[in-house]
């Protein structure tokens, strides 16, 4: 007869295996949670906020520079298109004109057939016309051997300008696939600092904005007291310099308040650039258009020579430009957000300067 003997139990069986279960998920929730902190990105502080912020308003401001060199070529190289497709048309008709001219002596030599000279000569009524007329006959010859001489050139020259014109178009094509991807790296920068900044309190949000510590209603009061007080501005600036420095001030104080843009040349936005380029162009002086070529369209200065009407120039790769107006500021279109304003020359990391004029 078998022998029934209980199990043995488990050691954490029963009420103890149940308790040791409980803190067992427990513990697996605290550790969760413990992990889901130690993994949660930390709101940033306003003042990483604004650095960061900064950052991505620099980086697009780099693309936004690049961009424009490249809008730049890429508008030189349709110019250039356009001239040679209008060059080409000209040759065209030209070519044309030549192969209606060499047509006719073709026809004309059909009609007169292709009996021997001598032949002729023996069957003319009047070898003295015939004569005659063989003489007129070979300098047509020799027009017909003139007229092909200028088919062949005139061809030359249509697929000369064609090759030509179909190079400048791979270029053209080339610089708007580059034009394309800055753009996008522009966006991209901008659609991030503006996703930050929808993260923070609406207050601390604006003040960055604007790089004032108390939003856009601080930053328009400014934007309209420098335009009130930009005549008399300009006045000191007139007795302080002339000529063509003086006009290119006078631009700038006439633009304070107007957005930033990025890739604007004006009358109604500017990107940093396009304001500097704008300023001398309203005294007479062609400027080129990005930051990087600026620098070098005029006579280095250093920062303790600076007078109005100067370039200055920030940040290592030359990214950012502003006009300088004397007493230490310079009046410059910051990012977009804040509009063209009047700021202090350290305010961001200066790189250089240059005098136009």
């Amino acid at each position: 007869m078998a022998t029934h003997r209980k199990p043995k139990q488990h050691p954490l069986a029963g009420s103890t295996a149940r308790t040791a279960a409980t803190l067992a998920l427990a513990g697996a929730a605290t550790a969760t949670a413990l992990e889901g902190t130690g993994h949660a990105a930390p709101a940033p502080t306003p003042a990483q906020a604004r650095a960061q912020v900064a950052r991505y308003y620099q980086q697009a401001e780099v693309a936004t520079e690049q961009y424009n060199g490249v809008k730049e070529r890429s508008d030189r190289a349709r110019s250039v298109l356009d001239g040679l497709q209008d060059e080409a048309a000209r040759k065209t008709e030209r070519l044309n004109a030549a192969r209606n001219a060499l047509g006719s002596f073709a026809a004309a030599q059909y009609r007169g057939g292709s009996m021997p000279t001598s032949m002729r000569l023996l069957l003319s009524t009047s070898p003295d016309r015939f004569l005659e007329n063989a003489s007129l006959a070979d300098r047509a010859g020799q027009g017909q051997a003139a007229a092909i001489s200028r088919v062949r050139r005139e061809l030359l020259d249509v697929r000369r300008v064609r090759t030509t014109a179909e190079a400048r178009l791979a270029e053209i094509r080339r610089e708007e696939s580059a034009l394309a991807a800055h753009k996008r790296t522009i966006e991209a920068k901008l659609d991030r600092a503006r996703q930050l900044l929808s993260e923070l309190p609406a207050e601390e949000a604006t003040a960055i904005r604007t790089d004032s510590g108390t939003g856009v209603a601080k930053a328009a009061d400014t934007a309209k007291e420098s335009v009130a007080t930009g005549s008399e501005a300009v006045g000191e600036v007139a007795r302080a310099v002339s000529g063509r420095a003086a006009r290119a001030v006078a631009f700038a104080y006439s633009a304070l308040g107007k957005p930033y843009e990025w890739g604007a040349t004006g009358p109604s936005a500017f990107d940093c650039s396009g304001l500097t380029q704008a300023a001398w162009q309203a005294a007479g002086v062609s400027l080129p258009r990005t930051t990087y070529t600026q620098i070098n369209a005029g006579r280095r200065v250093s920062r303790d020579r600076l007078a109005p009407g100067d370039l200055v120039f920030f940040y290592s790769g030359i990214s950012h430009v502003g006009l300088y107006v004397g007493d230490g500021k310079m009046i410059h279109a910051p990012h977009p957000g804040a509009p063209v304003r009047v700021a202090p020359v350290d305010e961001m990391p200066f790189a250089g300067a240059t005098r136009p004029a």
